[in-house]
């Protein structure tokens, strides 16, 4: 049953838990004492020290319980040892860990057999400025049950995890039982009777929550049905999305198509006519050169606005003087409109409107505007341009011209991909069809939004925002 595993698991980690506990608590404790023994002993060295400084023989020294000590010079020969008479025996060098230890570190200890004498000794060593002292005294049961574990700490140990577990054998007991109750529940819900079940619960904090589980249960029937009308919904929009690609793809391709066809065909004539005057050649060769331009315009639109739609996030921004980047779009197209006869009348000049954005999507904005009034608007009308800095987050542009204009219903529609107010006229002076896309998405990345409207007196005006 699951109290039973539950109570089981826990244990087990709660015994290995102690049992960790125990071992590190004793080694601490231990290793505490040692420590104190050390300690104890290193008081003994330097007490030596210290009297065969003040020149007291070391034969003459009253140690008390001290039951041995010896003392090494620093190549490691032992010149005195109080338990061995005979130097002779006890050779030319001491390899022992405490003695080797302290001539690197200073002290050391350790708990081995003697060489000499039977039994097993606890060694504390020290490096003086001439020698080493090293004392001892014997591991024998008093010493070694001194460093072993407190029996009452056990004791408590065992008393705690006793408490625990009965106690918590009694909470997954109980445990276990409302967890029948819920389980029945869940039964009882799958089959559709909850309300009349819902009763049984017990007033805790469990039959709280399954009688929240009720409402929620209920809840979720709702969430789930409007789930499946979204869901409805998304494939519905999704299939609309797809046929919309479709149409974009067939559109792309058609616009592809036209200008290839035109080059291939005006190529093809000049290739198979040998006797083809030049006046004719020329012209179709600036023919050729007028279609490549537009498909190169129109394979542009295209990466640009792939740019904006697909990758985003790695599109550069630098501060930009909106004000420079207008007067660059109308020097770069000043012939054009000097051969429409076309009269601007740029209100940004002097202004200083310096924005966080991408050089080149914002000279789109603005160089496409411009083409389609070179494009479309007529000869000898004027454009206008101008911008209002009073928003504090936002410079709010108005471009217009007085222009033949657009009529109502096409506004609607006149900034997507491939739209045409006049598709023959468009085709014949150039136009991608993409144009005012690219101004839109431009907008949009900039956190901007535009608009068209008709122009008070002729024209249309595109109203359109940047943010600063």
């Amino acid at each position: 049953m699951f109290h039973l595993r539950l109570f089981w698991s826990v244990i087990s980690v709660l015994l290995l838990i102690s049992l960790c506990f125990v071992i590190f608590q004793y080694l601490r404790e231990k290793k505490y004492k040692v420590d104190l023994l050390n300690c104890k002993l290193m008081g003994y060295n330097d007490f030596i020290d210290l009297e065969l400084k003040r020149g007291h023989s070391i034969e003459d020294l009253d140690l008390g319980e001290l039951s041995r000590f010896s003392l090494i010079d620093l190549s490691g020969k032992i010149i005195y040892d109080s338990e061995i008479p005979d130097m002779a025996i006890l050779g030319t060098n001491c390899k022992h860990k405490e003695v080797r230890q302290a001539l690197s570190k200073g002290i050391s200890y350790d708990v081995r057999p003697s060489a000499y004498l039977n039994g097993v000794y606890f060694f504390s060593a020290k490096k003086y400025d001439d020698y080493i002292i090293r004392s001892a005294v014997p591991y024998d049961s008093v010493l070694a049950s001194s460093l072993k574990v407190d029996p009452l700490f056990l004791s408590v140990t065992f008393l705690i995890l006793t408490v625990f577990i009965t106690a918590f054998y009694k909470i997954t007991h109980l445990l276990g039982q409302n967890l029948n109750r819920l389980k029945d529940f869940a039964t009882k819900a799958e089959q559709g009777d909850m309300d009349e079940f819902s009763l049984h619960f017990p007033n805790d904090e469990l039959g709280d929550i399954s009688r929240h589980i009720v409402q929620i249960y209920n809840r979720l029937q709702k969430t789930k049905q409007a789930l499946i009308i979204e869901q409805e919904r998304v494939i519905r929009q999704k299939e609309e999305q797809e046929a919309l690609k479709k149409q974009l793809t067939q559109n792309i391709a058609h616009e592809l198509k036209t200008p290839v066809s035109s080059i291939q065909g005006y190529l093809e004539t000049i290739i198979n006519v040998k006797d083809l005057s030049g006046d004719i050649r020329d012209s179709f060769i600036e023919k050729c050169y007028k279609q490549s331009t537009r498909l190169s315009s129109l394979l542009l639109d295209i990466s640009t606005l792939n740019r904006i739609d697909e990758a985003p996030g790695f599109i550069t921004k630098e501060k930009i003087d909106l004000a420079e980047l207008i007067s660059s779009v109308l020097h770069d197209v000043s012939l054009a409109l000097h051969e429409k006869k076309i009269n601007v009348r740029n209100r940004t000049e002097g202004l200083s409107l310096v924005c966080d954005g991408n050089n080149s999507l914002l000279y789109s904005v603005f160089r496409n505007l411009v083409d389609n009034t070179i494009a479309y608007a007529g000869e000898r009308v004027f454009l206008y341009i101008d911008c209002d800095t009073g928003d504090p987050d936002y410079y709010c542009f108005s471009y217009s011209d007085d222009g033949i204009g657009i009529a109502e219903e096409h506004f609607e529609n006149i900034f997507d991909r491939f739209y045409r107010v006049d598709k023959g006229r468009s085709r014949k002076m150039g136009g991608t069809g993409l144009g005012l896309a690219v101004v839109k998405n431009a907008v949009h990345f900039h956190g901007g939004t535009i608009n068209v409207k008709q122009r008070p007196g002729g024209g249309v005006e595109f109203v359109f925002s940047i943010k600063r």
